[in-house]
């Protein structure tokens, strides 16, 4: 191993009974929820109700999980019943999960009613993993959840752990040592794999590792032997964090949970600057930033601004957090107060200087950058948004709307076409989201335009018509997008200016039923101001 290795560290922290502490927190307040009477929550499984998961007094009761609901009620009549609710019960694990993040940014689920995390190199924040590990059962303990955690080597080994023991430390290399007394169910293997291997008299992982590892293999297959191997700690397996980690992180953490505005905002000021110092170090700047609020009762708040070009001044950092939080429709709720204020920098580039002292524009284009991360701050990123040209022959496909945070440069070089000078426009300034079907009765000529339509129930005789102009789709898009296009700009008898087109050709669609041509629809795409 080398000198400059660490040797990872997992801590698996487990809540078995999730379900049912889920409910307890719900009717914490209701006095018919009696913890006497026990809990249990059922699910259907093979047309019958079974328990799927119970709290402690029902176990003491005799009631066990997988036990049919009949039976339950018979051998325990007051027990409170209630359905099984998965999607609750997968969003307090998240919710856990992100309140897990003040110990470590790197936290995995393992579902159903686990977690791993990743807590190399950061245990010494904490005094230690046996503190750490204390630390975090019993801050869980006290929001009501009955919580078991093991640290090991590896994710298996903990998990392995965490399934029949609680509070275990394991050094790194006595993995093997530490499980081989464990029953097999510990592994979390599959129930038939469980079930085989009992049948075969191996009821200990210990038994397990005293057969060949190729007997093993043939019987339960390599998934089951590499599963082995991890809890033993001779290979192991990388966790899959929720997040990414960031690539600069600051936080503040307080002996004493602060609730007010001023202590608030003096704190992210101080971490903007910590922040900023990080990165002038490598000449990076930050283009998305996170400030996240840990409250003491375990609610987390994550706020989240972005940057149209890398921020590297803590003003800028702060003015737009101070836009943001001043347009929260939902107030940022301090409640008995934040023990932990965290700013991160999770998306950054590197900062090219520039010499700008004499150029004007530049300071213009920075100007307008910050004006408009500062609005999309205040009321979001989609709706702050400029206009592209595209490629295209489809008129109301022209022009693209993006984001204008990432593409202010874009725009400002994009170019459009020219307008004929002294003459009018050959096409609207704006056009309809969709074009409106009109109704022709006849057209001057086949391909002419119309002496007359209907449009919204009105009746508009035309006085005067230019086109038509031609506009076919892309060869590759003919077949797909339509037929082609003929627009003309028509003007009425009381002067309303219209851009009308025919939707393909007279005698080019034949009715397969009839065989009869059916005659194009005509729409109107814009008006003319």
């Amino acid at each position: 191993m080398s000198a400059f290795s660490v040797t990872r560290r997992i801590l698996s922290l487990r809540l078995p009974r999730l379900p049912t502490d889920r409910i307890r927190r719900i009717h914490a307040r209701n006095e018919d929820a009696s913890r006497d009477r026990g809990c249990i929550v059922v699910a259907k499984h093979k047309n019958a109700l079974q328990i799927s998961a119970l709290d402690a007094h029902a176990e003491t009761r005799g009631l066990e999980i997988g036990l049919p609901l009949a039976n339950a009620r018979a051998v325990c009549p007051n027990v409170q019943v209630f359905d099984e609710d998965i999607v609750a019960d997968a969003k307090l694990l998240s919710d856990i999960a992100d309140w897990c993040d003040r110990y470590t940014p790197l936290v995995a689920l393992d579902p159903p009613h686990a977690l791993l995390l990743d807590i190399t190199g950061c245990a010494h924040l904490f005094g230690g993993e046996a503190a750490l590990l204390s630390a975090v059962c019993e801050a869980l303990t006290a929001q009501g959840f009955v919580v078991s955690a093991a640290i090991a080597g590896t994710a298996t080994c903990a998990s392995t752990l965490s399934r029949i023991t609680h509070g275990r430390v394991v050094r790194a290399g006595e993995e093997a040592h530490a499980v081989k007394a464990l029953p097999v169910a510990a592994l979390g293997a599959e129930a038939t794999i469980t079930r085989g291997l009992r049948r075969a008299g191996l009821k200990t992982i210990g038994d397990v590792v005293a057969r060949a590892t190729h007997e093993i293999a043939a019987r339960f297959g390599a998934d089951f032997t590499g599963l082995l191997d991890q809890a033993l700690g001779h290979s192991d397996a990388p966790i899959s964090p929720r997040k990414p980690l960031p690539d600069y992180i600051v936080e503040k953490r307080f002996a004493d949970p602060v609730a007010t505005d001023a202590v608030i905002a003096a704190t992210l000021a101080a971490l903007a600057q910590t922040l900023v110092s990080a990165m002038e170090q490598q000449g990076k700047g930050a283009r998305r930033l996170e400030a996240v609020f840990f409250r003491t009762d375990g609610a987390v708040r994550t706020l989240a601004v972005e940057a149209g070009q890398p921020v590297t001044n803590a003003d800028m950092i702060d003015r737009l957090f101070r836009e943001r939080l001043d347009a929260l429709a939902d107030p940022l709720d301090p409640g008995f107060g934040f023990d932990l204020i965290r700013l991160s920098a999770s998306r950054t580039e590197i900062v090219v200087q520039n010499q700008r002292d004499l150029d004007a524009h530049a300071h213009t284009n920075d100007d307008r950058s910050a004006l408009i991360d500062r609005i999309a701050a205040r009321i979001g990123g989609r709706r702050v948004v400029v206009h592209l040209p595209v490629d295209t022959h489809l008129p109301e496909r022209a022009a693209r709307v993006a984001p204008a945070q990432h593409n202010v440069a874009i725009a400002a070089l994009a170019q459009w076409p020219e307008p004929a000078a002294d003459e009018p426009p050959l096409r609207p300034l704006r056009l309809f989201e969709r074009p409106e079907r009109i109704e022709v009765p006849f057209a001057q000529v086949p391909d002419g335009p119309p002496a007359r339509f209907r449009w919204r129930r009105m009746l508009y005789i035309v006085a005067r018509a230019e086109g038509p102009e031609r506009i076919a789709m892309e060869w590759w898009k003919r077949h797909a997008e339509g037929p082609t296009r003929d627009y003309f700009r028509i003007e009425d008898e009381t002067g309303l200016r219209f851009w009308i087109y025919r939707n393909g050709l007279y005698g080019h669609e034949i009715d397969p039923e009839t065989k009869e041509p059916v005659p194009p629809g005509w729409f109107v795409h814009g008006l003319f101001a």
